[in-house]
């Protein structure tokens, strides 16, 4: 393998997949790192609802969780979950990575995925990935589509790391994984190149005090209709009004939520929140046929194969009416728990209201927060919104400003899942052409 050579991925989501899948088949040793329990990145959140529309659009997890599995089974990438980078040096051709791979406190080579330790625990907490009513164990798998399939132990709420009196999950687990002396782990890793593939974070609307999320109960994010829709959540799929359970008969998605402003500093457009809200408007029309659906926007920005025509059918076939304005607060109907949405409707410079019984907002799409430690720590320079620069954008889209490190996917800028694992493949050629010229001008001298 030395003669191939090796490449550390940072980020396990779809462009880090797609670039470790590329690089392995090529025969060089990958180093897939990924700081949460699960590789997917964000995708493996999402409902598997596309194949249910009648609309021109790929379903977005079905197509990635074979890579999913095909990137944990290949003999050529050695998967560090629960992984993050500590520290840098060289050059290319000869980097090393110091990483700190953090416990599970579960055997992954013993662990069946079974779920006995999870049913056994005693101990629930709040769920931030079912923020709609989830609640979760101490010992838990990530999400439905994590994979591995092997849970992990939550160490501040687990009763036997506060007090060492419980040991449930341990007793009922049939291969013995469980092993709460797991401790950090320290490794080194000799690299040949690197690909950043950090991917997104989702803005917080909560900061965004006017329109109440976390505040009023029928205030959603799109994220959390997507789970609520999944047959994995407590709602087994139906979409109901957290206040009450009850069918909505008016729900409004309100567009760019954080994203395009001055105020929350984020200036740019996140690429594909029109298109994302499109489909789960389309989705929510498709379970309840006789639901009003409105969609608040500054403007629509879809472009790709299929995705005007999405649009198309979402407004004129199936009935969604879209309403050019961004909504200047929101207030709850002490009685009904009804949401009164006030905003101006900038296509007939005219304010109004519309009370509707649910509002999903679609947050804007960042890059993720480590970019910053990460550039850091390698020495890279970032702009001013937070993504890696390329000192030529145009002619080398995938170098950074350090010669054998290589970008691809959202922490280069907004992008969709696509394009992502396109240019995941072009980080992975550039990767290629870069260590044969490395070993060559070292066979020269």
């Amino acid at each position: 393998m030395e003669n191939v050579g090796s490449v550390t991925v940072i980020g396990g989501g779809v462009a880090g997949i797609q670039a470790a899948l590329e690089l392995a088949k090529l025969g060089m040793l990958v180093y897939l790192v990924e700081e949460k329990p699960s590789i997917g990145g964000r995708i493996i959140e999402l409902n598997c609802s596309s194949c249910q529309l009648e609309v021109p659009m790929d379903c977005s997890i079905c197509p990635v969780i074979p890579k999913m599995v095909e990137c944990h089974n290949h003999s050529n990438i050695r998967l560090l979950t629960k992984t993050h980078v500590t520290g840098f040096s060289g050059a290319v051709g000869n980097f090393v990575l110091s990483v700190l791979k953090q416990p599970r406190f579960v055997h992954e080579d013993r662990c069946t995925g079974c779920g006995a330790c999870a049913e056994k625990c005693p101990v629930e907490v709040f769920d931030a990935f079912n923020m709609v009513q989830g609640k979760k164990k101490a010992i838990y798998f990530p999400v439905p589509q994590a994979f591995p399939q092997i849970p992990v132990i939550d160490k501040e709420n687990c009763v036997h790391f506060r007090n060492g009196n419980c040991k449930k999950c341990s007793e009922v687990c049939p291969t013995h994984a469980i092993d709460f002396s797991d401790e950090d782990m320290k490794i080194g890793i000799e690299s040949d190149a690197v690909v950043l593939a950090t991917g997104l974070s989702l803005y917080d609307p909560a900061a965004i005090r006017e329109y109440g999320y976390k505040r009023y109960k029928n205030v959603i994010t799109i994220l959390d209709l997507e789970q609520m829709t999944s047959i994995h959540g407590l709602t087994g799929g139906r979409v109901v009004r957290i206040s009450d359970q009850k069918k909505p008969r008016r729900i409004a998605f309100i567009q760019c939520v954080g994203s395009r402003s001055r105020r929350t500093g984020n200036n740019f457009c996140s690429g594909v929140c029109c298109l994302y809200t499109a489909k789960d408007a389309a989705l929510v029309k498709m379970l309840l046929p006789e639901t009003e659906v409105y969609v608040f926007y500054i403007d629509l920005r879809v472009f790709g194969k299929g995705y005007q025509e999405l649009l198309n059918k979402v407004r004129n076939d199936l009935g969604v009416k879209y309403i050019r304005g961004r909504p200047g607060g929101i207030w709850e109907d002490p009685k009904t728990k009804d949401l009164i949405i006030s905003y101006e409707n900038t296509l007939i410079r005219r304010a109004e209201k519309l009370r509707v019984d649910m509002v999903v907002l679609s947050p804007a799409l960042l890059p993720h927060p480590s970019n910053q430690k990460l550039a850091e720590i390698l020495g890279l320079e970032v702009d001013e919104d937070g993504f890696f620069k390329s000192p030529n954008p145009v002619a080398s889209p995938c170098d950074t400003t350090l010669e054998g490190v290589f970008t691809c996917g959202y922490c280069r800028g907004p992008r969709g899942i696509a394009e992502s694992a396109t240019q995941a493949s072009a980080a992975a050629a550039r990767v290629a052409e870069t260590i044969a010229l490395t070993k060559s001008r070292r066979v020269k001298r």
